[in-house]
């Protein structure tokens, strides 16, 4: 399943639509949409809120597989590059008003999926998410 969207916060309703669309299809429970829904949707964001310009658009891409006993998702885009991966994790000895601001988004996709795998190529960001499944 794929959906692209413009660089626009206003446009993620069409990236969540779809993922509520693929969780029936595939007959996820609820703990897994919602875990593949908030990592699909904090990527997002950061690429439209981090990715481009305040007046540069562009296109991006995610698409959703299912292949037992895995789900993944692919985002792709052409904003800058960034590599999630190489994000060091959240301080979290702090309380959440003493600690520093950025970071605990990576850090929530990263504890929900099993494998986070970035490249870039050809101007391009691929971001793929990976989440095995228990079996029923």
């Amino acid at each position: 399943m794929e959906a692209r969207i413009a660089n626009r916060l206003e446009d993620l309703g069409a990236i969540a639509a779809m993922v509520q669309q693929f969780g029936s299809l595939h007959g996820l429970s609820e703990a897994q949409l919602h875990d593949l829904d908030l990592a699909v949707d904090e990527i997002v964001t950061n690429i439209i809120q981090y990715g481009y310009g305040a007046s540069e658009r562009g296109e991006i891409v995610v698409r959703l597989r299912y292949c037992a006993p895995e789900l993944s998702a692919e985002i792709e885009d052409t904003g800058r590059a960034f590599d999630p991966t190489l994000v060091p994790p959240p301080n979290l000895k702090f309380a959440p008003g003493e600690r520093p601001v950025g970071g605990l988004g990576i850090h929530f996709v990263r504890s929900l999926m099993d494998d986070v795998i970035y490249t870039r190529t050809q101007g391009r960001n691929h971001l793929r998410l990976r989440k095995r499944l228990a079996a029923p």
